[in-house]
């Protein structure tokens, strides 16, 4: 198989003899997992869109999963989403841009500016065109700029594929071919700092992963070890930069602030949970079954939902009841259990209006779930989540009022079954080095992952309960590490 492989929404229309490699669907890449097996293709996707929750993005979501480096990953086409999260880089880019244009003068500039894997047409812009491709590596950028003495951008934004005229695609297909001629090139890590740790909350949320009890706990303890922490709120993204690292105990999701605060702290070169690689991850459940399957480890039987055509696949696989969960759902919402191919049809038709891709998995129905706590690849902690009373998840929220949340047993590290241990580990170490809370079910078929949670609960009195203030010490000794190296 190629090194490379292109993915395009339709063939048709595509010239296939402008680029010697090969030429894939975008829906076939993400059903056909089994195509790769064995094979770890570098990827260019040119989906028809990049919007969040569309197969263009999936795309890019699943490659990851697979092993598989893609142009241009999600973490870029999260950034390009929203100026507020690449405005960062805007001063550094208008600087080159203008000292290349004082440099060597010319005709000025179009309002439009497109950038092909780094290059442009105007090779007056090569090392900014190469300072760009730094940020942001994709296939095709578009800026749009403000004429005037200084040159300033309004916006970078990923620009599709179909969207070039026949000239573009000529540029595209030519610095493609130079692209991918060269080795690839992972972008530049930034150097981390020194002592102060923010901590991100949201004062009013119903159900934060970490109360202000809690974090005041965790801040008592931190102090003995020379350590402050602070608490911060959305409003407090202009000096983040003031603190040494950054702990979130929001609810994360990449489409708010929280992202956005977890961007700008790993570009300060700060440590922080969660960092924004694992947010990408563990905010979908579409990227964790693939990321589970690829690394050998048990979850419940699954099939992708792209369309009503999956829809009979399911039934057939999965049987009824089952369990639909919209991609990026958390606290138990977004996930409904169906008893029959109408409650199926009803449920996903509705839910694929707001996201492209749905999952289902077969319904293992047990008491509680085991969440695993795990910290630098190491366990932190082991509870047992009991479900809500009458229901079939830890969490109740149709209930007209406050969610119903099931009880709880903590248990030392010790006491917890050694597969179950095992599983855990291995799931949170296929995920990333931070703090993960991996959700278990224990059945006579065996141990399966659920999923896997970036900013798991961390309650003072619950998660705490059999190893104590060595839950806080490790957190914080996590953090002093990596600021010292």
């Amino acid at each position: 198989m190629s090194d490379w492989i292109i993915l395009s929404t339709a063939l048709a229309g595509f010239d296939h003899t402008a680029t010697k490699h090969k030429v894939l669907a975008t829906r076939d890449y993400l059903a056909k997992p089994e195509m790769f097996r064995g094979a770890r293709p570098n990827i260019i996707n040119l989906s028809r869109s990049y919007a969040y929750q569309s197969r263009g993005y999936y795309a890019s979501l699943l490659a990851a999963a697979r092993g598989q480096r893609v142009i241009p990953s999600v973490e870029t086409i999260i950034d390009l989403s929203a100026r507020k999260l690449y405005e960062n880089a805007v001063p550094e880019l208008e600087d080159s841009l203008n000292k290349s244009l004082r440099e060597q003068g010319g005709d000025p500039l179009p309002s439009r500016l497109r950038v092909f894997f780094g290059t442009s047409t105007d090779p007056r812009l090569e090392r900014f065109g190469r300072l760009l491709f730094d940020w942001f590596r994709a296939p095709i950028l578009e800026l749009t700029l403000k004429q005037g003495d200084w040159v300033s951008i309004s916006k970078i934004a990923l620009l599709p594929f179909g969207k070039l005229d026949e000239e573009g695609r000529e540029a595209l297909f030519q610095a493609m071919a130079r692209y991918t001629a060269r080795q690839w090139k992972d972008a530049k890590s930034r150097a981390p700092a020194r002592y102060s740790f923010a901590t991100l909350v949201d004062p009013n949320e119903a159900l934060p992963p970490s109360s202000i009890s809690s974090l005041k706990h965790w801040s008592r303890i931190a102090a003995r070890m020379g350590v402050s922490v602070e608490p911060i709120t959305r409003k407090d993204l202009p000096r983040l930069a003031n603190f040494d690292a950054l702990f979130i105990r929001e609810t994360t999701s990449i489409s708010n602030h929280t992202y956005r605060f977890a961007r700008r702290a790993q570009q300060e070169g700060m440590p922080v949970i969660d960092d924004p690689v694992s947010m990408i991850r563990c905010t979908n459940k579409v990227y964790l079954d693939e990321l589970m399957s690829a690394n050998g480890i048990p979850v419940p039987d699954t099939v992708m939902l792209i369309g009503a055509e999956d829809f009979q696949r399911a039934a057939d696989l999965l049987g009824f009841p089952m369990v639909l969960k919209v991609p990026d759902s958390s606290f138990s919402r977004g996930v409904k259990k169906v008893a029959s191919m109408a409650e199926l049809k009803a449920l996903a038709g509705a839910w694929l209006h707001d996201s492209e891709v749905l999952i289902a998995q077969k319904y293992m129905p047990t008491s509680f779930d085991w969440r695993i706590g795990v910290l630098g690849g190491k366990p932190l902690f082991a509870v047992q989540y009991l479900m809500a009373k009458q229901h079939w998840q830890i969490v109740k929220h149709d209930t007209g009022g406050k969610p119903l949340e099931g009880g709880f047993k903590s248990f030392s590290l010790a006491q917890v079954p050694p597969l179950v241990l095992d599983t855990g580990l291995r799931a949170a170490s296929s995920v990333g080095d931070g703090l993960y809370g991996v959700d278990l079910k224990e059945t006579d078929d065996g141990v399966f992952v659920i999923e896997v949670n970036d900013n798991p609960n961390l309650e003072h009195g619950v998660e705490d309960a059999a190893e104590k203030d060595e839950v806080w010490t490790r957190l914080t000794n996590w953090f002093i590490e990596r600021i010292a190296t």
